[in-house]
């Protein structure tokens, strides 16, 4: 039962998120990769309430597929209530992928990777 409302949650997580980034024509007319992927793959490391987890090999396949700078510099607003942007980033450098120092995010700015 406890698995059930665990995966509840997430499909509300990704639902929410895809909802408010889509919102962004933005990003899906601009950024390239597989966003759709991007949301369903990592959007639960992202959430704002809960542990930092590694991300799964799923989610760094399809997030090196996209702009990562593209979505940073696009992320919606709204979408910072659902998801963390440290959480985030800190996904975005679990996958290998580096930001330059100071590059905006949503509404921050990353900072080296120190691991």
């Amino acid at each position: 039962m406890a698995v059930l409302g665990h995966r509840s949650v997430v499909v509300a997580v990704i639902v929410i998120v895809g909802m408010a980034i889509s919102g962004s024509k933005v990003v899906f007319g601009q950024c390239k990769g597989d966003l759709n992927g991007l949301l369903s793959q990592c959007g639960p490391y992202m959430k704002r309430q809960g542990p930092t987890v590694p991300p799964s090999g799923a989610c760094c396949q399809v997030l090196k597929t996209v702009d990562v700078p593209c979505v940073c510099a696009h992320i919606p607003k709204e979408a910072e209530q659902i998801i963390s942007i440290d959480q985030a980033i800190h996904v975005v450098q679990s996958c290998g992928i580096s930001l330059h120092h100071g590059m905006k995010c949503g509404s921050k700015k990353s900072k080296p990777c120190l691991g």
